[in-house]
């Protein structure tokens, strides 16, 4: 839930309605999870947007963009197989 309300912050907008071909509408969702994941684990984590920006690729954020659209695709499978 973190991640989300952080994206809102950021952009103005919320997740359902993020751009999935923006690059910059995933990478800084990318982010927002990233922050939000560290500071329930308590991990710390002090890369402000930009920052992190700069140090990840258009790869990066393809590869991440797509594990996530696997997990999801598989987590659509299962509640069908339950249906």
């Amino acid at each position: 839930m973190g991640a989300m309300l952080r994206f809102k912050r950021e952009t103005g907008k919320e997740v359902t309605d993020m751009d999935g071909g923006s690059l910059t509408d995933i990478c800084t969702f990318l982010w927002c999870c990233i922050v939000s994941a560290c500071k329930a684990d308590g991990i710390p984590f002090d890369m402000s947007l930009m920052e992190f920006a700069d140090a990840v690729s258009p790869d990066d954020m393809s590869e991440w963009t797509k594990s996530v659209n696997e997990g999801s695709e598989e987590s659509d499978s299962d509640s069908k197989k339950k249906e």
